[in-house]
């Protein structure tokens, strides 16, 4: 019953094929992310610069086009956000949010499409309904092990699950972020590039990331959920012969 419950619940992520534990149905997805981008709207500062907004749609627009029957539900919505981060989001249903902030460190087309494309690539590989089915198996895992441990006293039990809880932060949710994430860099190249975005500035605006952050504290990449700047700027040269063959290959407007 558990292998037929786990093959039910696999999906298979655009572009890379790796497959995924994914319990949560597209419709509910779609739901989620349409009322959390009617929220996120109704509680942030809705961008009126008409170069960002028409700069957002532009490149928004020609990477929906090459994303195409990754996400066939998709009814595309492109908004920027008056906010400082350096940031941007997606959601399940081509929703898309942009932080006016992030234009301080994104300084051309090409770089502003390669963080979207990331974005995007998070909703069509279902990352999210991704991290929220493994919290349900870890959630039941930790039940189970509870109930095994029923005739131990409490100080045992107390121990055993806080160690469950933190096996399962650091062995198995932080490494699938770390996951998520370099996948996502992979597949948001490729729309970039398809696109007729050159995915080498990638590479540039995630060393002026690393520069931006100099100073900051960070945890050791084991406890982050993102790779370290070294680790993503050294996977994505490492990927980039093959994204620029892509690149070379589409239709630069």
């Amino acid at each position: 019953m558990a292998a037929g419950m786990f093959l039910a619940g696999c999906y298979t992520v655009p572009e890379t094929g790796r497959r995924s534990l994914n319990f949560i149905s597209p419709s509910q997805e779609l739901q989620m992310g349409a009322s959390a981008f009617t929220q996120i709207k109704q509680s942030e500062k809705i961008s009126d610069d008409p170069d960002k907004n028409s700069t957002v749609k532009r490149v928004g627009q020609r990477i929906a086009k090459v994303v195409g029957d990754d996400l066939p539900t998709a009814e595309w919505e492109f908004v920027v956000f008056e906010d400082d981060a350096a940031n941007a989001f997606a959601l399940p249903g081509g929703k898309v949010g942009v932080y006016s902030g992030l234009f301080k460190l994104a300084r051309s087309d090409d770089e502003l499409a390669v963080v979207m494309g990331h974005e995007i690539a998070h909703v069509t590989a279902r990352h999210g309904a991704e991290r929220m089915s493994q919290g349900v198996l870890l959630a039941a895992g930790g039940v189970a092990l509870d109930v095994a441990l029923s005739d131990k006293d409490s100080e045992t039990r107390n121990l055993a699950l806080a160690a469950y809880g933190v096996g399962s932060t650091v062995g198995v949710m932080l490494p699938y972020s770390r996951l998520n994430e370099s996948e996502a860099d992979e597949i948001g190249l490729i729309y970039a590039a398809r696109a007729g975005y050159d995915p080498r500035a990638a590479v540039q605006f995630w060393k002026a990331m690393k520069e931006n952050s100099e100073g900051k504290s960070k945890p050791p990449e084991f406890l982050s959920t993102h790779p370290s700047d070294d680790t993503r700027i050294k996977k994505l040269e490492e990927m980039m012969p093959r994204m620029v063959e892509i690149y070379e290959k589409s239709d630069k407007q």
